[in-house]
Order: structure tokens, then C-alpha cells, then sequence
């Protein structure tokens, strides 16, 4: 496949970009700054976007099977949220007019259901400092619900996905869809490595076609 892979020098999409090129997709990495992109394969091509510029994005996507968004806007950014749901509009706006018909998104763990109509971003032990981003990667599934022209996917990850979840790639997860993926010591979590291998794999053979889904061990 062709894949256009935004935010591919993050913590999620530098991972992600592996993947992909281990799998043998053909991939643009789309990144601010190409200097981040160390990597050297012969089926990736990097190109340098402001993600907030949809005008100059979507010739960027344009021709590829999929858009792989990974775009976070900063956790120390004291503006997050509006970055966030302005970077993410216009990377919708992007894909529609540049005629791809799928989009893959990296959201947040948030929007994720512990009893029902109580979602995680709203219990009292939600974390400050995350609360803002979280809440916009909520209100960008929302938006996504009411997309009528694509055919979209987002993946939260489970409650713990974080560096120092140290269990590398296993190929091995569990879906769920609207509530957090626990193990048998009710603990929600996942490696960025498998949370990848799960998004890849749902890119290759869609099981969530405009839906969240959301993985964990």
C-alpha cells in the first residue's frame, strides 16, 4: 500500500513509520521537520508541512491508499487543545481534498468508557496536565462521528501506553471498542510498539471501518 504518515517523528509515529516500512508499504512521512527523520529506506519519501496549512497538504496526500494521522500538538503546549482540534480539522479538510478515501487516527485513551455514560477524561484522578488533550482528541471523535465522505478509523490506545511500558513488540493485543481493553489484574495497557502492529493491521484489513476501536494486553 501507499501510506501518508503524519507526525511520523513523535513517540507513536517514528514507531509507526517502522512498522509500516517493515511490512513493505510505501510511506511519505509527513513532519514538520525533516532533519528528525533519520531513517533511510527505499520506499520512504519525507516531505516538510505545517499540518495547520490544508492547502499545502493535501498535494502531500494526494495518490496515497491511506492517511495515518499521529499529529499530537504538544503536552507542554499551554495551547494544546485548540492546536490540536485546528491541526486535526485541517488534516481532514486535507484527506477529503485530496481524494484519499481512508483515514487512521491516533487518539487518546480520554474517551474511553469506565462505567457507562462516565468516560476516563472525567474522573477526578484524570492527570492535569493531560486533561486538555485529552479532552480535544474527544472532541475530535466526536467530529469524526459526523463525517460523511470518509471512511474513518480511530485508535485510543489503552489507559497505559507510555515509555515505561517496556514490552517491545509482541504482535500480540486485544480489541475493544468503546470501553478500555483490561487483563486479568484489571490493568489497561499496551506498548507503542503493539499499539502500532494493531493499527497496521487494522489498515491493512479493515475491522472498524468509521468506528473507534481501542487495544490492550
Amino acid at each position: 500500500m501507499k501510506l501518508a504518515i503524519i507526525g511520523a517523528s513523535g513517540f507513536v509515529g517514528s514507531h509507526l513509520l517502522q512498522e509500516a516500512l517493515q511490512r513493505g508499504h510505501k510511506v511519505t512521512a509527513i513532519v514538520r521537520n525533516p532533519a528528525k527523520i533519520t531513517t533511510h529506506h527505499p520506499h520512504l519519501t519525507v516531505k516538510a508541512c505545517d499540518v495547520m496549512d490544508a492547502a499545502a497538504l493535501a498535494p502531500l496526500l494526494a495518490g496515497n491508499d491511506a492517511v495515518i494521522s499521529a499529529y499530537n500538538s504538544g503536552w507542554t503546549n499551554p495551547n494544546i487543545y485548540d492546536d490540536f482540534m485546528r491541526g486535526s480539522d485541517a488534516i481532514l479538510r486535507a484527506t477529503r481534498e485530496a481524494g484519499v478515501p481512508r483515514l487512521l487516527v491516533v487518539g487518546g485513551a480520554g474517551s474511553l468508557e469506565i462505567a457507562p455514560g462516565k468516560q476516563l477524561v472525567d474522573t477526578p484522578e484524570f492527570p492535569e496536565a493531560y486533561k486538555a488533550g485529552a479532552t480535544a482528541a474527544r472532541d475530535f471523535l466526536d467530529q469524526l462521528k459526523r463525517e460523511q465522505s470518509l471512511d474513518w478509523t480511530l485508535l485510543s490506545p489503552a489507559i497505559e501506553m507510555n515509555p515505561t511500558v517496556k514490552t517491545g513488540r509482541t504482535g500480540k493485543y486485544r480489541t475493544g471498542t468503546d470501553q478500555p481493553v483490561f487483563d486479568n489484574s484489571k490493568r489497561s495497557f499496551i506498548s507503542v510498539e503493539d499499539l502500532c502492529v494493531a493499527l497496521m493491521d487494522e489498515t491493512e484489513k479493515p475491522q472498524f471501518p468509521r468506528k473507534r476501536f481501542t487495544v490492550g494486553y
